[in-house]
């Protein structure tokens, strides 16, 4: 080999040495990134005002943990309950997707549930993994109800305080209707749902797996709705927002955050956990606050 190719070579050996010292640092990063978000709990916090709200639910905090899909946040899921403790809601709700039925973990799911229920008072709605659970669900359901989690399905109750009185209604996931598919029709789904509930006059809160029937909410004058399901998108792009979601498809139109139609407003939380696309991207695990204001 004559000294001119020897010197070429040598030289794209040095550039090839030079790009791979910086393309390996590059995606040892983009690892580190990626498993730090999809670790790293965020606390999302939003201000419900409206006049109907009584005076006497002025400040009142509401925890929303949604989607975790059987993850786990610290030992036994520690760092997550000393979110909600530092955060002293009057009350948590999970709506959905506790379990995953996948890779179900029944007792992690309810330890969990039981830590959080010795916080504030929790109430409980279906999401589709726990429909998918089938015959397995009615253990769960027991379990809860054991360890003080209020589970709605299709029902409501009234809270109470200081004289003053809020609606809290559940509804159950439409997959526990129909196990093979999704319901053809399922804003008419909820309509016929709600409609056919007793619905107080007093400002109503609503907790519902599914974000996609916003319709249906705004239709009967639901005043707060509180869901989860679409995971935030799962990967998150800058100014679009969510990639793709359960039941929406691509680019979600409800994948995260506040959304208002009317008197209703809607809270999607991006969720906690990941089901069948096993991470997410640029979309941290998130526990949503929602506080209550009286103009």
């Amino acid at each position: 080999m004559d000294e001119e190719k020897l010197r070429i070579r040598t030289k794209m050996i040095k550039k090839k040495s030079v790009k791979w010292l910086v393309i390996l640092p590059l995606a040892l990063l983009v690892i580190l990134w990626t498993v730090w978000g999809n670790t790293a709990l965020e606390t999302t916090r939003i201000q419900i005002v409206s006049e109907r709200i009584p005076a006497s639910f002025d400040g009142w905090r509401i925890a929303q943990v949604s989607d975790l899909h059987n993850a786990e946040f610290g030992e036994e899921n520690g760092d997550l309950l000393k979110l909600l403790q530092a955060e002293q809601p009057d009350m948590i709700a999970l709506t959905g997707d506790l379990v995953d039925s996948v890779h179900t973990d029944m007792d992690r799911a309810v330890k969990f549930a039981g830590e959080a229920a010795q916080i504030a008072p929790c109430y409980f709605v279906t999401g589709n993994h726990e429909a998918r659970l089938k015959e397995q669900y009615e253990e769960l359901e027991q379990r809860l109800e054991e360890i003080g989690v209020t589970v709605l399905r299709d029902e409501a109750v009234n809270l109470e305080r200081e004289g003053g009185s809020i609606q809290l209604i559940g509804l159950d996931d439409p997959r526990f209707e129909e196990q093979d598919e999704e319901l053809e029709d399922s804003l008419a789904y909820f309509e016929e749902k709600l409609s056919a509930m007793e619905l107080a006059d007093s400002y109503r809160i609503l907790l519902s797996h599914r974000p996609e029937t916003f319709g249906a909410y705004v239709s009967q004058q639901i005043d707060l709705v509180l869901t989860g399901h679409a995971h935030g998108g799962q990967f998150r792009l800058p100014v679009i927002g969510g990639v793709i979601a359960p039941n929406q498809g691509l680019f979600p139109k409800y994948d995260a955050g506040l959304y208002t139609e009317g008197k209703t407003n809607m809270i999607v939380s991006r969720g906690l956990g990941n089901s069948v696309l096993p991470f997410r991207l640029n979309n941290r695990p998130e526990v949503v606050i929602v506080t209550f204001c009286v103009p």
